[in-house]
This record gives structure tokens, sequence and C-alpha cells, in this order.
């Protein structure tokens, strides 16, 4: 892990950019961290927009964690940002993409050829990423993984012990092989569900929460579209990592 630039914000969180290789990413810690003091890890997921773009919404995620105590980090998806393009990941969201506009339901076959090769790329790419980041002296863990595209979340859960819990936004298609992942989730979850999104199915949605195995599981689900996430739900989980990594 390479920091290629750090700035104080306003609140006196520190942010510093990174790259991990060829990855671009980004940590926020609280004043309080130290290497006398080191804090938990939130891994803060993106949307597959790039990380310019997704920039005010995580950094806004990142200071509510600092002011609990928390350090956050996030990496660019592959194909994202200034990744080099993946063209058939691309092709796939186009196909999507028109799917939805025509208000045609999405196959399998094009959920399975967007969502799937962005899981087996981004979760090695995350566990590299949570490698160096828990190395810092100033980060000791545990460790959380909050929002991004859900499908990476389930899969981090399955195979990544250090991740003790996760708060997974329902906001996104998933492919039918990730609902059998599903089953082997057993860490803590606190899962946020926009009733009226356009861009979900709802009904795999409550399928997908059903069939995650975790004993202790949460559905929080709120009326309105994709991005009308009440400021209330950001407090409901600030306190779940709270419950669960401190």
């Amino acid at each position: 892990m390479q920091f290629t630039s750090e700035q104080r914000l306003d609140d006196g969180v520190l942010e510093r950019e990174f790259t991990l290789g060829d990855i671009p990413g980004i940590l926020w810690t609280p004043t309080s961290a130290s290497t006398s003091t080191p804090v938990p890890l939130i891994l803060l997921g993106p949307a597959p927009l790039g990380l310019g773009k997704m920039y005010p919404r995580l950094v806004a995620r990142a200071q509510h964690s600092a002011a609990e105590g928390f350090a956050t980090a996030t990496i660019e998806l592959p194909g994202m940002g200034d990744r080099p393009r993946w063209p058939a990941v691309e092709q796939a969201r186009a196909d999507l993409r028109r799917a939805v506009e025509a208000g045609e339901t999405v196959s399998d076959e094009i959920i399975d050829a967007f969502v799937l090769p962005l899981v087996d790329k981004a979760v090695p790419e995350w566990q590299s990423a949570l490698d160096a980041l828990l190395s810092l002296p100033e980060i000791g863990g545990p460790v959380g993984y909050s929002g991004g595209v859900i499908s990476i979340g389930v899969r981090l859960a399955v195979v990544e012990p250090r991740i003790v819990a996760a708060g997974l936004f329902a906001g996104s298609f998933v492919p039918r092989a990730i609902f059998e992942e599903a089953r082997r989730v057993t860490i803590p979850l606190h899962v946020l569900l926009q009733w009226d999104d356009e861009g979900n199915d709802r009904q795999a949605a409550l399928d997908l929460f059903d069939a995650f195995g975790s004993k202790e599981k949460s559905l929080h689900a709120n009326m309105g579209g994709h991005t009308g996430v009440p400021r209330f739900a950001g407090d409901a989980a600030a306190q779940f990592f709270t419950r669960h990594l401190k």
C-alpha cells in the first residue's frame, strides 16, 4: 500500500488516498486513532459508478463513522473509475440498463454476466486491501463491511473470517448462485431495503434476506426510491456497528 495524498477534513478526520498495486482507494481515520489507541475498521463498499461519482456519499458515511470512533476505507471496483475498461461487463451492464428502462424482466443470464465477474475479481482485491489496512498501527480491528454491491458483501461474509458484521444495501440485482452462498453467511447482518427502489427486485431482496443463515439478522425497509434513504437509517446502521465492533 502506498499513500499518495492526505488532507484533514473540517471535522478533523484524516483522509488519505492510496494505491494497492493498480487499485486506488481512500482511507479515513478519526483523530482518536493512534498507535496506542487503534480503532475498528469498516470497509465501505462503493456502487459500480466509480469513486469520483461516489465520493460525496462515501465521505459522508466516513465522517459519520469517524464520529463513532471507526476508521473506514474503500477501493475502486474493477473496471470502474480510472481502472482499465472491462468490455464484457460493460456490455452486460448496458444490457441490464436497457431491460430496466424498457420495463422488461432482467434475465438471469444478464444478471450473472454483470455481477458474477465483478464479485469474483473484487472480493480477492478487498482481501488484499484488508491485509494492508490491518497492518497499519492505528487500525486494530475488528472489521465490518458496509453497503456497496450486495453480492460482493455476501461473498466477503462467507470467505473472509476477519469480517465480523455487515451492513448490506438491498439495492442491486442478485445472481441465483449468490442465494446459495447467502445460506452460508453466519455473521450478524443489518440489511437496508428501499421499498420503492426502481432498480431493484423487491421480492428477490426479500428472498435473499430469508436465505441468509445468520442467527442475528434484521431487515430495515423504508418507503422511497434508491437514493431516498432516510437520515435515521444511517444512525441505525451506526448503532449496529457500535454493538458488534466495539
